[in-house]
């Protein structure tokens, strides 16, 4: 966008028209979008899979005829579950979990649960990469997740901790301060929960025996659910600090959880 504004509003238009019409093709139904994101329910777990795949496969026909710094990629998640429908729109867990696997997924890939896995695994040919189970943000028990790949090819990599494409771990314990989430009803209160994520950054860095990853760093996570897992990959640090902040009038409440990057288990 602060490269050329005008030219990739035309490219996520292009790339929406592409997603709208496949997803009606399938029987499915969008429910709600907001910037960059579509949410759509289908009938059909082997619908929703067989729809993102084509999607999927349609953008990157698409890209091959852009510039490399011009080409858009987006994530898909995928789970089957209960939902509440308000307004046309939907709500609830199930909904809150394929938002989880979508951040876990590769850009241009496509990560489904066990659950949507149970009934698409043998009804479709395409490869399916079981990345374990996964921890994710505000969702108490693990998921267990499927990467899903094209027909003739493996799915989408998944670099475990320690791999040799990860950064080597620092010699001494290593931590990132993930920005914190603002759960209060006046979105401008996220400045305070800024504040909060840079104090706590700045107290860290002052111990020498700390490796601390700089804030600048984790502006990429913000307003988007991060797997600490792969966090900690991507930066190299074991452990990982996430966190919460609710005001209500004069009363501030602040959550934070220490995380073993490695384990995906809180401390």
């Amino acid at each position: 966008m602060g490269q050329d504004e005008v030219g990739t509003l035309r490219t996520l238009t292009a790339c929406r028209e592409i997603m709208d019409r496949l997803i009606v093709e399938h029987g499915g139904r969008i429910a709600n979008t907001a910037g960059d994101s579509v949410l759509a329910e289908f009938p059909s777990a082997v619908d929703a899979v067989r729809s993102a795949t084509q999607i999927q496969s349609a953008l990157a026909s698409v890209d091959q005829n852009r510039p490399t710094e011009c080409h858009l990629q987006f994530r898909i998640g995928i789970h089957v579950g209960d939902v509440m429908i308000r307004g046309g729109d939907l709500l609830g867990d199930g909904v809150n979990i394929a938002a989880r696997l979508e951040s876990l997924a590769e850009p241009g890939g496509i990560c489904i649960s066990e659950a949507a896995y149970g009934y698409v695994r043998k009804a479709l040919p395409f490869p399916f990469t079981d990345l374990g189970s996964q921890q994710v943000k505000n969702i108490e028990e693990s998921i267990r997740v499927y990467s899903v790949g094209r027909v003739g090819t493996t799915s989408a990599s998944f670099t475990p901790p320690n791999s040799p494409d990860a950064p080597p771990l620092p010699d001494k314990p290593s931590i990132v301060v993930l920005p914190f989430t603002n759960l209060s009803e006046d979105p401008d209160q996220s400045f305070l929960a800024e504040g909060i994520v840079d104090e706590v950054t700045s107290g860290l860095s002052r111990f020498r025996s700390l490796f601390v990853i700089a804030r600048s760093s984790t502006l990429a996570y913000k307003e988007r659910a991060a797997d600490v897992k792969r966090v900690s990959r991507e930066l190299g640090v074991r452990y990982v600090l996430e966190g919460t902040m609710r005001r209500a009038g004069d009363r501030v409440r602040i959550t934070a959880q220490l995380i073993d990057g490695q384990s995906g288990s809180y401390i």
